[in-house]
């Protein structure tokens, strides 16, 4: 579910939104790791001017703490 979200919500953001894959892996009970794979010129658009975007990304995942319970991690790397 979140993973959906922030796929919809970081295709808005970059030039190439046939380059985005989110992945969701559980690395421990409530504990997960969402991983963003872009395209190289698009990583800046991602973390953003003095790291805004990916915090506002974090700030959307926290939201989902409170209401599922599960922590996440959140990496993003280049294709």
């Amino acid at each position: 579910m979140i993973e959906d979200f922030i796929a919809l919500y970081v295709k808005k953001v970059v030039s190439k939104p046939e380059k985005i894959q989110v992945t969701k892996k559980e690395l421990d009970t409530n504990f997960y790791e969402i991983e963003i794979i872009s395209s190289e010129q698009d990583i800046g658009r991602l973390i953003g001017k003095d790291g805004k975007m990916i915090g506002a990304i974090k700030t959307i995942i926290s939201g989902s703490k409170a209401k599922d319970g599960n922590s996440y991690r959140v990496i993003v790397k280049t294709e």
